[in-house]
């Protein structure tokens, strides 16, 4: 019997170091060559390490939520031994990993040579992961696939060797359609939950800073003191600005179908006294938006002992609002459970009592995510600010018609601009430009809110 150790490898993304998340296995349980032994989180992805031999499991030699350095041991594998001379193993003997091709050692597989191989760098597609069917890839970019849905054997490899690069899913998967990006979660039972945040955040304005002193009057000017509504969203404001590093991105959209869909909900008998606008659509895809990617309705939260990230597994969904008291933000709670027609009843009862000066403090606390129609005044896009307590503000655009290429052929369409702005403590860049695509996605084919 050989007793073989496994340290934890270089997974392709030139970190020092990952955390082992969860064990898929234990001592004395039987696996073979690329089973999932754990998965392991680096400062970029999660990863999922298979197992570099054949045999059974030993020790577990680093626990989970541990920091482990690349290179220090992390498993022990006991397997038959090997008959160096030959490759194979004794007779009589269970089936064992393949020898080393140098120093009698098993070959670890997508991770290059253990035991006394060292004499021999191994070439990138060696070390990547051949799975099952002959795909190679490294465990990232297996990861990668996964997450965007892309069959491996579908892709077009450019790799050295044949091996499957990032820019080969990636492409593959900007090939296919948007809406094949991620699989879209039920909303849990649970409604909050808090994740490991980061040990610190950006610091805001210094302590003691005082007001810029007011400049003086004369005919030509007029001071309005700064007070209620305004006096609160300012400070609201402030706080948002420079606490919260702001990130924005934004897509231009082919909004034609959603247009027709608004159409014909006018002209529904269903509809007939609720007042239907592309907002609608728009709430909609939120929503559904959210629910793909749950940290974008999230919360960046300081505590006594440290800062802390908490999911929202629910949306109080917030609607920017002009009115004569100056900008309100209320918000629908749980619009996640509202039909169409229920969302759109929401919404219209939140725009009137908004401009009636009726919002009340409870229709304004607890926001989860916030929409900003700014098309409303003619704009396209813009940069908006983060709602104090919520970790993103979408932005939408005026819708107008514009030139637009449709099957190679320059055509009329309805056009707008779905600009976010994100909190870069929660949010990744990856995730926020997930959440614009898919909310791009729905006001281009709204059929997509058909689950």
């Amino acid at each position: 019997m050989t007793t073989q150790t496994f340290t934890l490898p270089d997974v392709g993304e030139g970190l020092t170091e990952a955390e082992i998340v969860v064990w898929k296995v234990a001592p004395g349980d039987t696996v073979a060559i690329n089973d999932v032994i754990c998965e392991i989180e680096t400062a970029k992805s999660l990863v999922e390490l298979p197992s570099p031999h054949a045999g059974v499991v030993g020790e577990i030699l680093a626990a989970e939520g541990a920091t482990v350095e690349v290179g220090a041991p992390i498993v022990t594998f006991v397997s038959e031994d090997v008959d160096p001379s030959t490759g194979s193993r004794p007779q009589g003997g269970a089936a064992s990993a393949p020898a080393a091709e140098e120093g009698g050692g098993s070959v670890l597989v997508g991770y290059g040579t253990g035991g006394g191989a060292t004499s021999r760098r191994r070439k990138p597609a060696e070390r990547a992961v051949r799975s099952s069917v002959g795909v190679i890839a490294k465990p990232p970019i297996r990861k990668l696939a996964r997450d965007l849905g892309v069959d491996l054997t579908e892709v077009t490899a450019t790799g050295a060797d044949g091996e499957v690069t990032r820019d080969d899913v990636v492409k593959h998967a900007e090939q296919a359609s948007v809406f094949r990006n991620i699989e879209t979660p039920e909303w849990g039972s649970v409604r909050e939950e808090t994740v490991p945040a980061p040990a610190s955040a950006p610091v805001g304005l210094a302590r003691g800073m005082q007001p810029a002193a007011q400049p003086g009057s004369d005919a030509r000017t007029e001071s309005i003191p700064v007070k209620g509504v305004r006096k609160a969203t300012s400070s609201a404001m402030v706080q948002s600005a420079y606490s919260a590093p702001h990130v924005t991105v934004w897509k231009e959209v082919d909004a034609s179908r959603t247009m027709e869909l608004v159409k014909r909900l006018k002209a529904s008998p269903d509809y007939a006294d609720i007042r239907v606008s592309p907002l609608l659509i728009m709430a909609r895809a939120v929503i559904w938006a959210a629910r793909r990617t749950p940290m974008v309705n999230a919360a960046w939260v300081d505590t006594d002992s440290g800062a802390e990230i908490v999911v929202r597994h629910y949306v109080n969904l917030g609607i920017a609002a002009a009115t004569p008291r100056g900008l309100l933000v209320p918000n629908i709670k749980d619009a996640q459970d509202l039909s169409m027609k229920d969302l759109a009843r929401a919404l219209n009862r939140l725009t009137l009592t908004a401009r009636e000066g009726k919002t009340s403090p409870a229709d304004q606390q607890g926001g989860t995510i916030t929409i900003t129609n700014i098309g409303v005044f003619g704009m396209d896009a813009g940069t908006p600010i983060i709602n104090p307590g919520e970790a993103g503000i979408v932005a939408m655009g005026t819708i107008a018609q514009k030139p637009w290429v449709v099957d190679g052929e320059v055509r009329p369409r309805w056009v707008t601009t779905v600009a976010g702005s994100f909190d870069h403590r929660v949010i990744d860049g990856d995730q926020m430009s997930r959440f614009v695509a898919d909310v791009a996605s729905v006001l281009e084919e709204p059929a997509l809110l058909v689950e």
